[in-house]
């Protein structure tokens, strides 16, 4: 096909943009993993922990943490020329809940990520994300000083489906954030078509 603007630079054509969400537990480093990987300055709702919350917000564990998201991190990242993902980190804890239908509607997969010294934190993304038939990979936020397991594990533990993929990572670092995203697109992509084709057949 010619282009009606022959001389307009490829960089100007259609971009595909798709929606991701980066969801787990409280404290397990969803707004740094937004963050990390985001080429822009990343949008955050973080508010400071209050008296009022200590009873509902656990922080055994996480004894550092001194802020909560309230609402949604957002980040964008160029995955590669024509290829932009949109980053929608949700808040952890049970009383925000209330958003993640709004933030889950046209999401491509979600992010759950896991922390194994409060791997029982991660039940609900999981679950949730299950329960949707939203395509999700966990990814096990490989925190100092916390026991070393291997993705098999991890699987085995949160009983997942079979083929969902299990990825070990560090949340701080860009390299690694991006292929834990690499990961989502790939898979999620594959269970989209394999839908697709059974819808049709």
């Amino acid at each position: 096909m010619v282009s009606e603007f022959p001389d307009a630079p490829e960089a100007e054509t259609a971009a595909l943009a798709l929606k991701i969400l980066v969801a787990g537990g409280f404290g397990v480093g969803k707004t740094t993993l937004v963050g990390a990987v985001s080429e822009i300055r990343p949008l955050r709702t973080e508010e400071l922990l209050s008296e009022a919350g200590q009873f509902v917000d656990d922080t055994d564990g996480v004894d550092q943490k001194v802020t909560t998201t309230v609402a949604m991190d957002f980040g964008r990242i160029t995955i590669r020329s024509g290829l932009s993902l949109y980053l929608f980190g949700t808040p952890g804890q049970d009383r925000f809940w209330f958003l993640w239908d709004e933030l889950a509607q046209g999401a491509l997969g979600a992010v759950v990520l896991a922390d194994t010294r409060r791997l029982e934190d991660c039940f609900p993304a999981v679950d949730y994300f299950e329960h949707r038939h939203i395509p999700f990979v966990v990814a096990v936020n490989c925190f100092t000083g916390a026991r070393a397991y291997d993705a098999d594990d991890v699987a085995h533990a949160l009983d997942l489906d079979r083929g969902t993929p299990v990825v070990l990572c560090d949340a701080r670092d860009r390299d690694s954030g991006k292929e834990v995203l690499i990961r989502l697109v790939e898979y999620a992509g594959r269970m989209h078509t394999a839908r697709l084709l059974d819808s049709v057949s």
